[in-house]
Formats: structure tokens, sequence, C-alpha cells
């Protein structure tokens, strides 16, 4: 990762640090949970090389960045916010913003709300979801034994305490479980179990080998950063869910009409979810200048990592066709 630079800009009231390289057309890349800037690395060194200013922040509540104590900090209103202010601080009128995991939500929204300021917009793994006629945690799946691990981080202090239990096991495990290969061997992550929580999720796979993508310097990356901030921040995102669908109401039935590109492993869990399918296959309805959908073949949940190259060549090809 040569030459990539950090340095941090204020933005929107939180002091946000940034990776970055190169000069020319600027692409914003937001991580999810539970990543860091350091998700992108692959990317950034790529489109530096093809002439563009690739910038990674770590996201509120991640990292070197602030996390604000309140958990109505982190709506996705906030963290759009976050995004136009950093335009702001970078001197730049406009942007092409892309996302993976939870980033993606907030890229999808950024190009919904503000289309003046992103030109044009790439979704990693979720695909852009039209605000919803209910309350979204009250469809959350449950059953006697187990809940959606959506409802699970609900509560505060509770998913705090198991994840931060052994950091280096919970990115591990985490990292194996929704991995291509993971998924192949049974590897689901989307519900919790009432007893033992999401320790019992990650054991097994936190002492599994690792893939050919994912190194333990890369492990030991992500553990350190975790084990400094714990998870909180993180989380946060996800104890806003309702909250945001209620922020959005003025914008149900809106459209995201700049140019988009949409990239999934086929093997992401993020796709087994109820719809996901079929949301998929209508995202045309919803974002009419989507101009491709690629699905990854054997790909798992960490799109960008578990596939650089592909997802490379798929935004470069996006990018100069804009």
């Amino acid at each position: 990762m040569t030459g990539i630079t950090h340095r941090f800009v204020e933005t929107n009231g939180v002091r946000m640090h940034l990776a970055e390289k190169g000069s020319g057309p600027l692409v914003i890349m937001c991580h999810g949970f539970p990543e860091s800037w350091y998700s992108w690395r692959h990317q950034i060194e790529a489109l530096a090389e093809a002439g563009f200013h690739a910038v990674a922040p770590d996201m509120r509540g991640y990292g070197q960045t602030e996390r604000p104590d309140a958990i109505e900090a982190y709506t996705l209103l906030h963290l759009v916010g976050d995004m136009v202010g950093l335009l702001d601080a970078l001197d730049a009128e406009t942007a092409v913003i892309a996302g993976h995991d939870w980033g993606a939500p907030v890229a999808w929204h950024a190009a919904l709300l503000r289309p003046d300021r992103f030109r044009a917009v790439i979704g990693l793994s979720v695909p852009y979801r039209p605000r919803g006629t209910v309350r979204p945690t009250s469809v959350m799946p449950r059953t006697d034994d187990a809940v959606f691990y959506q409802l699970h981080f609900q509560t505060p202090g509770v998913a705090e305490a198991e994840l931060e239990q052994d950091v280096p096991a919970t990115i591990r495990g985490t990292l194996l479980r929704l991995s291509g290969e993971g998924t192949a061997q049974g590897g689901g992550f989307a519900m919790v179990p009432r007893v033992g929580g999401m320790v019992a999720r990650t054991k097994e796979a936190s002492v599994a080998p690792l893939p050919a993508w994912l190194t333990e310097s890369d492990l030991a990356f992500y553990a350190g950063e975790f084990a400094r901030t714990g998870f909180r921040g993180g989380l946060n995102w996800y104890r806003n869910i309702d909250r945001n669908w209620e922020l959005l109401a003025p914008f149900a039935g809106a459209r995201v009409s700049v140019p988009a590109l949409y990239v999934a492993g086929e093997r992401d869990l993020v796709l087994t979810f109820r719809g996901a399918t079929e949301l998929v296959e209508n995202l045309p309805r919803f974002v009419p200048a989507l101009r491709t959908t690629t699905i990854l073949p054997g790909c798992g949940h960490w799109t960008q990592q578990e596939r650089p190259q592909a997802v490379n060549d798929a935004m470069l090809g996006f990018l100069r066709g804009l």
C-alpha cells in the first residue's frame, strides 16, 4: 500500500480520518461493519493508478474518526451529511460515491438525497432498498431459539460485551463465516442464538484456516482498531434502523436518479435475506440509471476484499463510462 496518505478533516461536527491516494475525479468509498478504511485498500491503489482521487474514510464511529456518544447521532441523515461535509472539506463540488455493506445504504442515500453532489453511485453487497410501509424491526425474523442479528444488536451493551470478549476471534470469525469459503460450508450468520449470542456464531470459524484473500496482517489491523475503539460506534448504526425509516418518510417512493453500478457476491448472505432476490431483479425500477448488475461467482460478503481485481475492473469500467 505504497503512497497511501492519511489526514483528518472536520465534517458535520466530527473529526474524520481519511486514507487517500491519487489525483483527478474524486471517488469516495464508504466501508461497513465491522471494518474500516482498510477494507478498500485494493481499490485505493487501483483507482489512484487509473487517474482518480481515491478517498476512503473511517466512517463515523469507527477507527480514528470520532465516535459520538448518543445513539441518535448515527442516523442515515448524519452519515450522508458526513459525506457532504467531506466533499466540502476536500474542496470538491461533486464525487462518485461507493459503499459496501452498511456503507452501501450511505452511498445509495447520498445519491438519492443529494444528486447535485454525488454524480454517480456504486453499491457493493447491499442493493438500494426503497422505504417500506412498516417499521423495519417489526418484520425481522425471530424464532423461539434465535433472532435476526440486527434485532440482537438493538439493546445497547449486549452485542458489545459479546464482540469485545475476544476481539481477534470476533474479527476472524466474522470475516471467515461471511466469506465465500465460509458460506460454502454452511457458515450463515443471519440468525443469532438466544443462548450463546454472537460468540456461538464466531467460535468455530475463529480457528479455521484463512482463505487466500485474507492475511494474518489484515486480521491484526482490524483487531487492533476494534480493540482500541470497541464496537459501539458501528453497532449504533443498527440502532437507528427504525429511526431512519421515520426520518426518510418524505422520500418514500423517490428513486435514485444518478448513474449506478451494483456488485455482489454470489454467496453473499445479504442475497439470502427475505425479498433480496426480487429486490435485485427489480433494481432498475428504483435505480433507473443502473448501468450494470454484476454477481461474482463463489464470492461471499466481503466483495472488494475477496475479489479485488474483479471489483476494480467493474468500478473502473463504470467510472470511465461516466
